[in-house]
């Protein structure tokens, strides 16, 4: 069970009200402290041994929500990875000029999902040939990118965009998904969190 919010160092703040545009709505929240999330595989409490994936295809909110319906994903979580700024708030990732892609980290059972089902689930849920952007949603926070946790992760991710460049799925449209290792993940706001589930899937995003 997680700890009070007060006793995890988290402090209530005021986010200024901007227009609702994509997922861009800033509001009352709860500025969580960064967690660390470990790239390699690491033991639960059952004794399973979990992997952690991450990936980035534009609103974090429609992307956490596909992925939590995987068998065998065990926890998401809604984040940002990739920039230059250390624990960034989301209005300052929004502007873009942090350079962090709005990310989720899953949590997985590789027993139950292989990486290969998370990347097909990946390549499924946003039009990887659009650049900086995913509909609506435009800006580099947005990119669509795969961040890396190990070797076989990074190859796995590099043959699939291959293989789906191949398959003429986009027609001539060139794929730009980035791959890259991936860096510290910071923790979204709380609001962010399992976003669909909390507003009963009504919540609209750009995927």
């Amino acid at each position: 069970m997680n700890p009070p919010l007060k006793a995890r160092g988290q402090e209530k703040r005021q986010i200024p009200a901007m227009a609702e545009t994509g997922c861009c709505l800033f509001r009352e929240a709860y500025r969580p402290v960064h967690p660390k999330y470990p790239g390699e595989s690491f033991m639960a409490g059952d004794g399973k041994q979990l992997k952690t994936a991450t990936f980035g295809a534009g609103c974090f909110w429609g992307v956490e929500a596909a992925f939590r319906k995987v068998p065998g994903v065990t926890d998401t979580a809604a984040g940002y990875m990739g920039g230059t700024t250390r624990n960034p708030a989301y209005e300052q990732v929004c502007t873009g000029g942090t350079g962090h892609a709005e990310v989720v980290q899953v949590t997985y059972d590789p027993l139950q999902v292989t990486y290969d089902k998370l990347l097909s689930v990946f390549w499924s849920i946003h039009d990887p040939t659009q650049l900086n952007r995913q509909g609506p949603d435009i800006g580099p926070n947005y990119r669509s990118v795969i961040f890396y946790h190990d070797a076989e992760q990074a190859r796995l991710a590099r043959q699939s965009k291959e293989d789906l460049q191949l398959s003429g799925r986009f027609g001539f449209g060139r794929i730009v998904t980035a791959i890259q290792p991936a860096t510290e993940f910071w923790r979204a706001e709380e609001y962010h969190q399992r976003y669909f589930e909390k507003h009963g899937g009504h919540a609209s995003c750009g995927i």
